[in-house]
């Protein structure tokens, strides 16, 4: 696999764990041009620099223009078939120094689809709805959107105190033992299943993912219900700066349509806000089937900003 050679004047190499402030500091850098305000956490930076199914020498990218950062890429392949995810970070007004990130980045997915014995690789890439990214350097490549998700958000002033009555049958447990974590693991990825861009994980997996050393397992509950048994699970995390976050919510498919999604969502609101905490947020796939989007609406959560999921499909 030939190389590009890289602009004049820029750098490139692999990112190492003890890149992470550095990272975290342009993600930071960026967030305040898309959004507003400084949102990534170190942690976040650190979970996936040190992901044992990370290869940081071959699967990472740091982008120098003389000393200073101004490109991040990270890809990873869940899937072990054609599918690839990367990320890729620059600061605006230096197309032609994302373009060598994107040639660097989109040969290497081709290579690790190949080497996973898939023909093409359909990578993906997540980018705010308003990216620093040029999107018509994206679209000149053949990247095309193919997903919104929404980052929503809500005040929790008034939700002190309020624990919310369950449904009746319905019994809700923090996930403080081995048995519960397996099963919280279990409800999720039953749960997902059927949604747009689910790649299953293991357990040892997924806890790999979500960084189960720093993980306070009293913010993941499971939702019982009578005759149907375990049916639901939330996982929360009350580490950000900003706001306490909801990171997954799902129920199966046989106990849909009985008021545990509102249910759970009203629990996490109460639980947090008895924590101090004035804001939480969540992430909803806009096309969801479950009627995500709308139940989150109804319980007062609006939009704060949006995530697109791009697509590259290119022959290995």
């Amino acid at each position: 696999m030939s190389t590009p050679t890289p602009p004049s004047s820029v750098t490139v190499r692999p990112a190492t764990f003890d890149d992470a402030a550095a990272v975290h500091a342009l993600l930071n850098e960026i967030d305040l041009l898309e959004i507003g305000r400084a949102d990534t956490e170190l942690t976040e930076i650190q979970t996936d620099l040190k992901h044992p199914e990370m290869d940081l020498e071959r699967d990472s990218w740091l982008l120098f223009d003389g000393g200073k950062l101004i490109g991040y890429g990270l890809l990873w392949d869940e899937s072990g078939g054609e599918r690839i995810d990367m990320d890729l970070y620059a600061l605006p007004d230096r197309p032609h120094e994302v373009r060598h990130l994107f040639d660097l980045m989109e040969a290497r997915a081709a290579e690790r689809a190949a080497a996973n014995g898939a023909a093409r690789a359909v990578v993906h890439l997540y980018l705010n709805a308003a990216p620093t990214i040029d999107l018509r350097t994206l679209r000149g490549r053949g990247w095309c959107p193919v997903r919104r998700y929404n980052v929503m958000d809500r005040q929790l002033s008034g939700t002190t105190g309020l624990s919310p009555t369950p449904p009746p049958g319905v019994t809700l447990r923090p996930c403080l033992t081995e048995p519960d974590r397996r099963r919280a693991h279990a409800l999720l990825q039953e749960a997902f299943a059927e949604h747009f861009d689910f790649q299953p994980r293991t357990y040892e997996q997924w806890l790999d993912d979500i960084d189960a050393e720093r993980v306070d397992w009293s913010l993941i509950w499971i939702a019982h219900l009578d005759g149907f048994g375990d049916v639901a699970a939330l996982r929360g995390n009350n580490k950000g700066d900003s706001m306490a976050w909801i990171a997954s919510i799902g129920v199966v498919r046989k106990a849909r349509g009985q008021g545990l999604g509102g249910y759970l969502l009203r629990h996490a609101f109460a639980h947090f806000a008895a924590l101090g905490r004035d804001r939480i947020g969540l992430g909803v796939d806009t096309d969801n089937s479950t009627g995500a989007l709308a139940l989150y609406e109804r319980h007062g959560m609006t939009l704060d900003f949006a995530v697109d999921t791009w697509e590259l499909i290119r022959p290995v």
